[in-house]
Parts: structure tokens; sequence; C-alpha cells
């Protein structure tokens, strides 16, 4: 069949479904439908359209096939509005149609930025190098933060880059987290473009703890994220929550970026801390302006977060120049919160409507024992949006587990003493350790480390000597 008698089909069928054919469509015509029941409409009737085109695409004779669409269409209208009376429109069928749209919505996102926004040089020098590959996409990437291109970026760029590198998971978790995290970004008044942060920091794993100590998405110490007003206790480790812990991030950016006035050297403070950077400006003489300038005078891991940080961009926005490939992420796109104001194990959920406990963790990873320690105060729980009427309508089956699920928590003050606990860690000195470097390292103050080791000289620490760090 040639594409023009399909086009002529299809328009065919687009006039006749606008068309009321009796009086019952009339009735439901002057009935203005929600949105919802518009988006369902919409996807059967165009799930309709689609299988009579393919139909008409099979039949041999052209003639008939024009007659047959003719005969046929004048049934879809009636069989369209039918698909879903009022009487069959519930609450749990809307949750199902607001996760499917958001769904589509993070796809559609994701395909429209590669699509439209990342674009390939026109033009690549002659002599076909990498270099002026590499150096010509990052020109095309404009941004408020400066990407420049050196051999040390080219270094990072290709270990971004492997195939079958951490890029693979990182764009998996893309899907679920940079749509909040730009959302963000973007209420700060702040470049999308530091989303990659994140992506140095923790390859997007919102569980990921260093040796060090720091937590979360954007690796938070514990004293930085009590500073920015995370709240981190035995029960509750706020860092490990996406959307605080980003909304924290941002703070912490912008007080960076306001200090420098520059944003290659906010980024390197983010990584070392202010006092380090001011070091090594000091070190550096003159006005130095930027990151580079002050390169050689910086720790040597911040040395190469910037550059990690523009070859995280980089590979996330060419990942597939470099068939990189990536999957589903391992949690639902499409969730919705509801407030806690109750004491709540995780088990009475899962084991009530259809969630499973490792789903909830994956969700709401702040809640260190799966327990949500609402007596002072409420929290958020975060569900797959296509469970959260489930949840409403069995909340009372939910709660009458507590028993069950929460025999030593079910006292008020022992989930208050719980709260106040305070995990610790420690530090074995080692040889050129100060006491000034390892606070840096930990994201604590000299004062704090000299007041939980009753340390009154801060130049005299010993090689073996273990020091005490609260969490």
């Amino acid at each position: 069949m040639s594409k023009i008698a399909i086009k002529t089909i299809i328009a065919l069928l687009l006039v006749s479904v606008a068309m009321p054919m009796d009086a019952a469509a009339q009735v439901f015509k002057r009935k203005k439908p929600t949105v919802k029941q518009m988006l369902v409409s919409e996807q059967r009737r165009a799930d309709s359209l689609e299988a009579l085109v393919v139909k008409y695409q099979q039949q041999g004779d052209d003639v008939e096939a024009e007659e047959t669409s003719v005969i046929e269409v004048a049934d879809v209208p009636c069989e369209v509005k039918k698909v879903l009376p009022p009487r069959e429109y519930t609450p749990a069928v809307a949750d199902s149609l607001a996760a499917e749209l958001k769904m589509r919505q993070v796809d559609e996102m994701f395909d429209r930025f590669f699509a439209e926004y990342i674009c390939e040089p026109v033009e690549v020098s002659g002599d076909a190098k990498l270099d002026s590959l590499y150096e010509s996409r990052l020109k095309l990437m404009v941004s408020p933060i400066h990407l420049p291109y050196n051999t040390i970026v080219r270094s990072y760029i290709q270990r971004y880059t492997q195939p079958t590198g951490v890029m693979q998971s990182v764009l998996s978790l893309a899907q679920y987290y940079f749509p909040m995290i730009d959302e963000e970004l973007i209420k700060a008044g702040l470049p999308v473009e530091l989303h990659a942060m994140a992506i140095i920091e923790s390859a997007l794993r919102s569980t990921a703890v260093s040796r060090a100590g720091a937590a979360g998405l954007w690796q938070f110490m514990p004293t930085t994220g009590r500073s920015y007003g995370l709240q981190i206790n035995s029960m509750v480790d706020e860092r490990f929550d996406p959307v605080k812990s980003t909304k924290a991030a941002c703070r912490f950016m912008k007080d960076l970026y306001n200090m420098y006035n520059d944003w290659s050297l906010a980024i390197a403070a983010y990584n070392c801390g202010p006092g380090n950077v001011n070091k090594a400006l000091a070190r550096a003489g003159g006005n130095p302006k930027s990151f580079w300038e002050v390169y050689w005078y910086l720790p040597s891991e911040t040395r190469g977060y910037v550059p990690a940080f523009i070859a995280a961009s980089y590979a996330y926005a060419y990942h597939q120049a470099h068939n990189i490939t990536y999957t589903a992420p391992p949690m639902p796109l499409a969730t919705d919160t509801v407030e806690i104001r109750r004491l709540l194990h995780f088990g009475q959920v899962s084991s009530t409507i259809d969630v499973t406990t490792e789903t909830l963790k994956s969700l709401n990873p702040q809640y260190k024992l799966d327990i949500i320690p609402a007596t002072a105060q409420s929290y958020t729980l975060v569900l797959p949006s296509n469970r959260v009427t489930d949840y409403v309508i069995n909340c009372d089956s939910i709660y009458a587990k507590d028993s069950v699920y929460l025999k030593e928590y079910l006292d008020p003050s022992t989930v208050a003493k719980k709260m106040e606990e305070t995990s610790i860690i420690y530090h074995k000195v080692k040889s050129g350790d100060t006491l000034g470097a390892i606070a840096s390292r930990y994201r604590v103050t000299t004062k704090q480390l000299m007041r939980w080791n009753g340390i009154k000289n801060a130049n005299k620490l010993r090689i073996g000597q273990r020091l005490r760090i609260e969490r």
C-alpha cells in the first residue's frame, strides 16, 4: 500500500473518531472528562488506530482496503467511548495511569535531551585525532561552567567512556535521580550541569559510603550534613535521602560559588573544603582566578576532581557515541509520597500490599533500620505510584501489625533514646598526618577532634594514635 493511501486512511480514522455516532455518545460528550480519563481514552484510541492501520497494510488490494476502512471505522468511536465507562474509573486505575504517564515523560525527556540538545561537531580537524573530537564536543556543550579540554581531561574521558564501565549503571540510575536533581538545581538557580557532581561523588548510588564516612548521593560528612539541616542519628540518616540531601547540596554549592565566584574553584572546594582551596590560592601567589591556576597547589585527590567532573559531563552527554548502553533502573520511575505520623516498619507495608521490602528500602534509604520513627514528628514514605491507593485503603490493616514488627520500639522513649545515639569511627594516625589535615579529610573541625580525643596541643600527635570521630 502506498504512503499516500495510508495517510488518507489515518485522516479518515481521525475524522470519524471525532464525530459522535449516537445519543449515548452525545451525552458522554457533554460530560467533561478528567485529565486521567482523557489520557486512557487517548491511549486506547491510539492503540485502536494503530491496529487498524496494520490491518489495512496487510491487505493486498488498495481499493478494497480503502472501502473496508470506511465501513469499519464507523464503529470505532462507540468502541473507544465504551472502553472506560465512568463506573469503572477507580483510584487504582488513576494510580496506574499516573505511573504510565511518568514513565513516558522520563523516556521522552531522555530521548529529547540526547536527540535535540547534544550535537556532534559540524566539522572535525583533518588530523582526525581524538583530541580534536573531544575538544569540539566539549565546546558544543555550552554551559555557565567552563569545560576546558587538555590531556588531563582526556585521561578522565577515556576512563568514563569505557563501554562496560561505571557509566552503564550511572545512566540507568540517572533515569530516576536526574529529573529530581535537575528540578532542585533549577529551583536553587544553579546550573543543571552540576548534576554531574553526583556522578563523581557516588556514581548515583544513594547508599554509597566512603572510607572516610561520607555518605549518600552527595557524600556529606556528618558535620557538614547537619550544618545544612540534615537529620543524622541511629534511626534516620538524611544524607541518604535523595531529595533532602540534594536540597542541602544545592545550598552548599551556592555558598561555595558565592565564596569564589568561579565554578571550577567551587567544585574543587566541595571535594577538599574551602580551607585547602584558600591555601592553594595563597601559595599560587598573584591573583589566581580558576582551578587550573592553582592546580599544583591542591591536594592530589582534588587535582583529579574537576577533570573528572568535565569527563563525567562529557560521558553522560555523548554516551551513545561511545556505544555505552544502559537498562531500566532497579527502582520504579513513577513514585509518590505519603505522610507517616506513627511508628512504622517496612514489613508492615510489604506484608499487606504488593510491594517488596527491597523496593521500599531502595526508595527510602534514609531509614537505617527499616523503621520510620514517627513519634515526635512526621516523616514521608515513598511508594510506587501504582501502590499508593492500596496503601491508603489498607492503612488500618498495616498499622494493626505494629505489635508484630515493632515490639521493642512501641515505647516512644525507646525510640527517642536510639535516635540520640551517635555512631563513632576511628582514624589511625600515620606519618605526616596533622590534626588540620585529618579534620579536613573527615570534614570536621580541629576543635571537634581535640574535644573528642582530649587533645590539648594540636601539634602533638603520635604515629599509631587512634582518634575518635563522631558521625
